[in-house]
């Protein structure tokens, strides 16, 4: 069996052309000028926000710090070196006492739950702050946490649009280095710092870089599995992947509509938005 390769040296000054555009054209056809995201001091909302200064101008982008009480002070002040580093302004929202509100009156003591909670209400913070200013709400949920359901559902995978939601993780580290985000945020280990010392790849039991070659191959070649296993990977991993990509397929959709009617919303009618321009 001939051996696959990644394709993490593709020519991303094409691709930041790409979701530049992309960035442009899906913001203002539905009227917008302005965008708001949260800035985390991770690499996938770094890439996401520097994107969208270089499509729409730093004055049109807001920048939204959420941390919380068990929030490593790194990750937020790679989050304002950032923001300084574009010229873009940002706003620091505290959630702890929102969060530890909910906590205490509900008990909530896992770290799951504590930290879907913690997701969620970051979300309702940039949706409020997204209304209050009219601005849409940028993306940051990469390839990779998309397939393998790694996120939070109307949490972190929320938005209105997604500039790096078809590019992999470490094809994502590979478009920082491209758009010069400062290496202290490209080299940290990933982590959604939901609770002290939690780490992607400890939780999910891998690597990045060993699961993008695989979904890669799953995904984009639709290799087989016996194609799979022959080029070496364990069966163990394989199965593994693959039931996360198809128990996870409904954080993918948009809530399904029992069809009662001849045009139902998201199977029959979904054009809507390229009617004509909105005033």
């Amino acid at each position: 069996m001939t051996q696959v390769n990644f394709p993490l040296d593709i020519d991303y000054r094409t691709v930041e052309e790409i979701l530049l555009n992309f960035i442009c054209c899906e913001v203002r056809k539905v009227g917008f000028e302005k965008v708001v995201i949260g800035l985390s001091g991770g690499v996938d909302s770094a890439v996401s926000c520097a994107l969208a200064t270089r499509a729409l101008g730093k004055a049109n982008v807001l920048a939204v710090m959420m941390p919380y009480k068990t929030s490593s002070p790194d990750s937020l002040a790679d989050a304002k070196l950032l923001a300084h580093q574009l010229g873009i302004s940002y706003e620091l929202c505290e959630i702890t006492p929102m969060v530890d509100a909910y906590f205490a009156a509900q008990q909530v003591t896992d770290n799951v739950r504590r930290g879907n909670v913690m997701a969620r209400m970051r979300m309702i913070v940039l949706y409020d702050i997204s209304m209050r200013d009219r601005r849409l709400v940028i993306g940051t949920s990469n390839k990779t946490e998309l397939l393998l359901g790694y996120g939070t559902l109307f949490g972190d995978m929320a938005s209105a649009i997604n500039p790096i939601g078809d590019l992999y993780k470490t094809q994502v580290w590979a478009l920082a280095k491209h758009l010069g985000i400062p290496n202290c945020i490209i080299e940290k280990k990933p982590s959604a710092d939901l609770w002290e010392g939690q780490t992607d790849e400890d939780e999910l039991g891998f690597t990045y870089a060993e699961v993008d070659k695989l979904l890669y191959q799953m995904i984009d070649l639709r290799m087989s599995d016996e194609d799979l296993l022959k080029n070496g990977t364990s069966w163990e991993f394989l199965s593994k992947t693959r039931r996360l990509v198809v128990r996870n397929q409904f954080k993918r959709m948009t809530p399904v509509i029992a069809k009662l009617s001849s045009r139902t919303l998201g199977i029959d009618f979904r054009y809507a938005r390229d009617w004509q321009a909105v005033k």
